[in-house]
């Protein structure tokens, strides 16, 4: 007698089988299970597929799993760290209506390379709850794919991402199940899928970061396109929301000293105070007195805590027109840490004999316990200076700002002996209305009162080198090496073309390059000479080898200033506080061992932040300039290359391009040894530092570039060099 074959599975029995499994099944183990065959498989298989279309199971390839369920076998990306520091992972799809269940990762057998986040991983799973999952990973494949910043837009119903990144110039498709259910003008971070879609390469959106139309936008824009840390572990954030203001204990009272800070109006931290007095004793006749408090971070962030992590990761700060990424949490950087006024705070200060002349006779450092007398403000100080005081100045006058001033003036005669190099660098200031916009862009003016907390930090910063130096203590220097001799070679022959000489066969000082700057200055090359002097110096950054700091004409530097903002600062408060025997908080005996490393990091870092800020700037500045296409600017030419020209506004100093087709139909040859494109038929010549007048075509805020037309130039800044030859080479094709 023949067997009855078995009913059919109902819907309701298929999704219980297929949720109840402990992972994904496939339609044959779904047969087996209710014992189906012939056509029996075939009205399954159309069950499955419309499941599937529904959305109310997960396909992938022939496997089918509960919406909320993870397979037994996956690829997941670890995505953050718990208090303990253990590793949690998400997986790389996920097709439930809610969040993907948390993914502990427990290497027990793992024997591959350390494991940190962005890492993907072939794991084995095991369900601990519907919440939660353990990972044994079973082989690294890699980190997180290319991911790219952009707006979101709906186009006829069609998704499309427009790349914030001015050189990506076509659009990526964004399927609908891929867009995390982002809004039409969002920006947008996604991963780049393979394959195409519509032709057009597609990405699926990881992270929706805020309205595209928003001011705010520029700055998050630059954040995320370079990756500046946003995110605080939440061990970090326990970390600071428990400490505690420092008592005085064994540490220096320095309360009665009238200290105060000096800062920009709209200073986000304070790390730095100054005092000074004369020096009564009559062995330095007409020195001066000098204490120079700096904020004790290494006192709330300890080696391998979780804030130190997090503060190492960052490297430092990054300051925004309209924000500031902190290097450290709130509670600290702009709570216990800073140097608030009126605020009992811990302080890591330099006591300094001056002489009259600038000389450092001795110094010592002390762990302290401040108050400062006063916030002030740059303006605000040089006013008082030049006899406007305000209520807040004026009872400080003649006790705190008239000494500051002298052991300035001291301080200035130890400059004008070492010469250090004397470069203006003019910084651009983005000014904000009441509706959040931009409202301005303006060059801020240096005053006496910059120039005095200058001179007083870099005092300190070289008291700290040779203290750690003297003691063999490990130092991460702040190292600025001279320019190397090609590019020498390159700006002498520059510099030749304009009948300038620069010092040669011998070894290059600052002065050198100081005796061009003043030939130049007040002359029609002045700016363009700053240019390339500027271009032809190597690039600071931190090391624990010494090689000195050309710039400021120094034999060893060390940045101490500026713990709050930069992770090399408290490198070396915490080596100074071993030398010295301070206390908690001193370098680890083994720590000059990663220094190398570290100081590597951190000069990356602080290149990610310079390269963010100053995006963000160009995005706010073509806002800025968004509604004024097709006006008409004066302009210097800011960079020469193959493809066009630089050119700089001199009102705002927004920078844009000027295609080589706007150039005209001539056929433009780049002289890299000049800076300059020249017109092999008419021997028109462009060079860097050229003032012309340019109109607007097109500025884009979203990706932060200008384009401009040439209109006409104001004939040649050079010191008698032809702007046009009158023969031409015949053109080479």
């Amino acid at each position: 007698m023949a067997r009855r074959p078995a009913p059919p599975p109902t819907r309701e029995a298929v999704l219980r089988f297929i949720n109840e499994s402990t992972g994904r099944v496939g339609k044959r183990e779904i047969a087996r299970a209710f014992g189906l065959s012939g056509a029996q498989r075939v009205a399954l298989r159309d069950l499955l597929r419309t499941l599937a279309e529904e959305g109310v199971i997960g396909r992938d390839g022939r496997q089918f799993s509960g919406r909320d369920r993870l397979p037994p076998t996956t690829i997941i990306e670890i995505a953050d760290t718990d208090v303990d520091g253990e590793l949690f992972a998400r997986p790389i799809r996920w097709e439930g209506e809610e969040p993907p269940p948390r993914i502990l990762v427990v290497p027990r057998r793992w024997s591959g390379p350390a494991l940190g986040i962005g890492d993907r991983l072939l794991a084995r799973l095991t369900r601990v709850s519907d919440a939660l999952y353990e990972a044994q990973p079973m082989r690294h494949v890699g980190a997180a794919p290319d991911q790219v910043l952009g707006l979101y837009r709906v186009v006829r119903g069609e998704g499309r991402l427009v790349p914030t990144d001015r050189r990506t110039r076509t659009e990526i498709a964004v399927a609908r199940s891929d867009s995390a259910g982002a809004l039409n003008g969002e920006l947008v971070l996604a991963e780049i899928l393979p394959g195409t879609r519509l032709g057009l390469r597609q990405a699926r959106i990881r992270e929706r970061v805020g309205r595209g139309d928003e001011a705010a936008a520029h700055s998050l824009i630059a954040i995320h396109g370079h990756g500046v840390p946003v995110r605080f572990t939440t061990a970090a954030l326990a970390e600071a929301a428990a400490a505690e203001p420092a008592t005085l204990g064994a540490r220096d009272d320095l309360r009665s000293l009238p200290l105060v800070t000096i800062d920009p109006a709209d200073a986000r931290d304070r790390d730095d105070a100054v005092w000074a007095t004369s020096d009564p004793d009559p062995g330095n006749p007409g020195g001066w007195l000098v204490v120079i408090a700096i904020a004790d971070v290494a006192h709330y962030v300890s080696p391998g805590s979780a804030l130190d992590a997090a503060a190492r990761e960052r490297g430092n700060s990054t300051y925004f027109p309209d924000r500031v990424v902190p290097m450290l949490p709130e509670a600290l950087s702009s709570g216990l840490c800073s140097l608030s006024a009126g605020e009992d705070r811990a302080c890591l200060a330099l006591r300094l004999v001056l002489s009259a002349n600038g000389r450092r006779l001795r110094h010592r450092f002390v762990r302290g316990l401040m108050r400062s007398h006063g916030a002030l403000q740059y303006e605000q100080v040089q006013a008082a200076r030049d006899g406007r005081p305000d209520a807040a100045c004026a009872p400080l006058v003649a006790d705190v700002i008239a000494p500051l001033y002298g052991a300035f003036a001291a301080f200035w005669q130890a400059r004008e002996r070492r010469r250090p190099l004397d470069l203006e660098l003019p910084e651009r200031r983005v000014r904000f209305g009441p509706d959040g916009l931009v409202a301005a862009i303006d060059t801020p003016v240096r005053l006496d009162s910059h120039r005095l907390i200058e001179e007083f930090m870099i005092a300190a910063n070289v008291c700290a080198a040779e203290s750690l130096e003297r003691r063999r203590i490990a130092c991460m220097y702040r190292v600025h090496e001279p320019p190397v001799a090609l590019k020498i070679g390159e700006l002498r022959e520059f510099l030749a073309t304009l009948g300038l000489r620069l010092a040669k066969g011998q070894v290059l000082k600052a002065e050198h390059f100081n005796h061009i700057l003043r030939r130049v200055a007040g002359t029609p090359v002045a700016r363009l000479v700053h240019e390339v002097v500027l271009r032809a110096q190597s690039q600071a950054l931190y090391s624990p080898s010494n090689a000195g700091h050309f710039g400021l004409q120094l034999r060893r530097y060390a940045h101490f200033t500026s713990p709050i903002r930069r992770y090399a600062d408290v490198l070396v408060h915490r080596a100074l506080i071993a030398a010295h025997s301070l206390g908690e908080g001193a370098l680890p005996a083994d720590a000059a061992q990663r220094f190398a490393e570290v100081g590597q990091h951190i000069s990356a870092t602080e290149r990610r932040s310079m390269a963010a800020e100053r995006e963000a700037i160009e995005r706010y500045m073509a806002a800025f300039l968004a509604d004024r296409e097709g006006a008409e600017f004066t302009a210097h030419i800011s960079g020469v290359t193959r493809f066009g020209l630089f050119v700089a506004l001199e009102t705002t100093g927004a920078e844009g391009i000027v295609p080589m087709r706007a150039l005209g139909d001539d056929y433009y040859r780049h002289e890299a040894h000049r800076h300059a494109l020249v017109g092999e038929r008419s021997g028109r010549t462009y060079r860097l530092g050229d003032r012309v007048e340019v109109r607007l075509v097109e500025a884009a805020p979203l990706t932060g570039g200008l384009r401009f037309e040439l209109l006409r130039d104001e004939g040649p800044e050079s010191l008698g060099t032809p702007r046009r030859r009158r023969t031409a080479p015949p053109r080479r094709r």
